[in-house]
């Protein structure tokens, strides 16, 4: 297995920067774009603000083909390492302009809307602007607020960005990259390799398989790699906390790993689906678990990340394990060419640790799909309302009958060491009428059944007391006449 994977393999990433063909080797696969483009490149638009994806300062956009078009996304170039490039188009605000100089169209509203003063953030603001251009709807607010969350002003305020997007977002892009698409299509394609790709320097090795049987043979050959999906967690390993990564094996060009598709009473979402694809799906089944992968991160992070990489890191504060655990999910594990399944709550052991084997890998999640009747509920308590880490995370999931409970799958995150269900409180619920007094009862077990600790998000009296609390808020969601929720309203609404 070694042997071939070593004989087929390249050690070039290819790509285009703007129109131009590059071709990058040598380099430490773990650098990041960002540092490239204002290194190597000079290409000093692309400004450094947090260096983990919060900013929106290194907003880059990356393309690649999508049917006889283009796709292009707006990403954080801190936190994307080199060889993400290979096969796609970097844009950066330096390729926006005309052969003539004339401004994009984004670019001419953020001036005629005075969007700009200091000018650092600006060529992020734009290349999300040009983004949303080519996302092929006019956006209301709310699609505006939620396409520019990821980029901060300090000077200017919002207002007039936003003022910017409204104007130069029609819905119908009508630029050269629009009317270039085809060709840029093409040669992308004339660039892409069925070839793995591996890159070796003295900073580690980067393995980027193409199949599931090429990841498979790079698992075995290197068990103990960092399997790297979106890099949203792993790229702050590099740039946050200076981790050198021996050998990295990246997944997100496996077809195979990105699939999501509803099949025998599941979805089914591949470890690899980014939260922006997979966005769709569970929007359609289960709102409210849509409306909280909103809140996770902004679009350049959920361009890229992953739910299955969410999962894998095993972090007690994860978003979307609580879902999963209250929903009943499956995880489908993989080790050479036997597949496991577990459930999820069997999947988390201790911090930061799983009951993935060595040489074993997450594939893919099964989350059964809903039945008429059943309700379902997740809320996020932090300090800031958007892209904020979790003190508490609370996901109900309720099957009554006759007004008894038949059925109620709890999951908790930021109160263990582990993404955990109250399958004390559970028990206890199970069979019992869904009544104020059978839910007061229920909130001192939630109470008792949890060790949380305390740290800079909350105390462990906090996150107790809040836990029994999204309980209650649980049942007046779920007994209260329609149209008397006591559930705020979402950010994006706000005019």
């Amino acid at each position: 297995m070694v042997g071939q994977w070593r004989d087929c393999v390249r050690d070039t990433i290819r790509f285009l920067l703007g129109d131009e063909e590059r071709a990058i080797r040598g380099l430490s696969p773990t650098r990041t774009v960002l540092e490239w483009l204002r290194g190597e490149a000079r290409a000093c638009g692309t400004k450094e603000g947090c260096a983990e994806g919060d900013c929106g300062a290194c907003t880059v956009v990356l393309g690649e083909p999508d049917g006889a078009g283009m796709r292009w996304q707006a990403v954080n170039a801190c936190i994307l390492f080199l060889p993400a490039l290979d096969g796609r188009q970097l844009l950066t605000v330096e390729h926006l302009r005309g052969p003539d100089g004339a401004l994009h169209p984004v670019q001419q509203a953020m001036v005629a809307q005075h969007g700009s003063q200091c000018g650092f953030c600006t060529p992020g603001f734009v290349m999300s602007l040009f983004a949303l251009y080519h996302a092929g709807t006019a956006p209301d607010r709310r699609a505006a607020n939620e396409a520019l969350a990821g980029n901060l002003c300090r000077c200017t305020g919002y207002r007039p960005i936003l003022d910017a997007a409204r104007e130069a977002c029609t819905g119908v892009p009508a630029d050269r990259f629009a009317a270039g698409a085809a060709d840029i299509a093409g040669r992308l394609r004339a660039l892409a390799s069925d070839e793995p790709l591996e890159i070796e320097a003295e900073e580690g090795r980067f393995l980027a398989p193409r199949t599931l049987e090429q990841l498979v043979a790079a698992v075995q050959t290197y068990p103990d790699a960092t399997i790297l999906a979106g890099g949203t967690d792993v790229g702050l390993w590099v740039t946050k906390l200076h981790k050198a990564l021996p050998t990295v094996i990246a997944v997100e060009r496996v077809a195979e790993f990105a699939g999501i598709e509803e099949r025998g009473g599941v979805l089914a979402i591949g470890a690899g689906a980014t939260y922006e694809d997979a966005l769709p799906a569970i929007e359609r089944h289960w709102p409210d678990f849509a409306r909280m992968v909103r809140r996770i991160g902004s679009r350049q992070i959920r361009n890229r990340g992953t739910v299955g990489g969410n999962v894998a890191n095993a972090s007690p504060i994860g978003d979307t394990p609580p879902a999963l655990l209250a929903l009943g999910a499956t995880l489908v594990l993989r080790a050479g060419a036997a597949q496991r399944r577990l459930p999820a709550e069997a999947f988390f052991l201790g911090y930061r640790k799983t009951a993935m084997a060595a040489g074993e890998f997450l594939e893919g999640i099964e989350i059964p799909l809903p039945v008429a009747g059943d309700r379902f509920a997740i809320y996020k308590v932090s300090k800031r309302f958007e892209q904020d880490i979790s003190a508490v995370c609370g996901a109900f999931h309720l099957r009554l009958r006759a007004g008894n409970v038949e059925e109620i799958r709890i999951g908790f995150g930021g109160m263990a060491a582990v993404p955990k269900r109250a399958t004390a409180t559970e028990a206890l619920l199970t069979g019992r009428p869904w009544t104020r007094a059978s839910i007061e009862t229920a909130m001192e077990v939630v109470e008792s059944e949890f060790n949380p600790l305390t740290d800079m998000r909350a105390s462990a009296d906090y996150r107790r007391l809040v836990a029994k609390n999204l309980l209650l808020r649980f049942w007046l969601e779920t007994t209260e006449p329609s149209g008397t929720k006591v559930r705020l309203p979402e950010w994006e609404d706000a005019a």
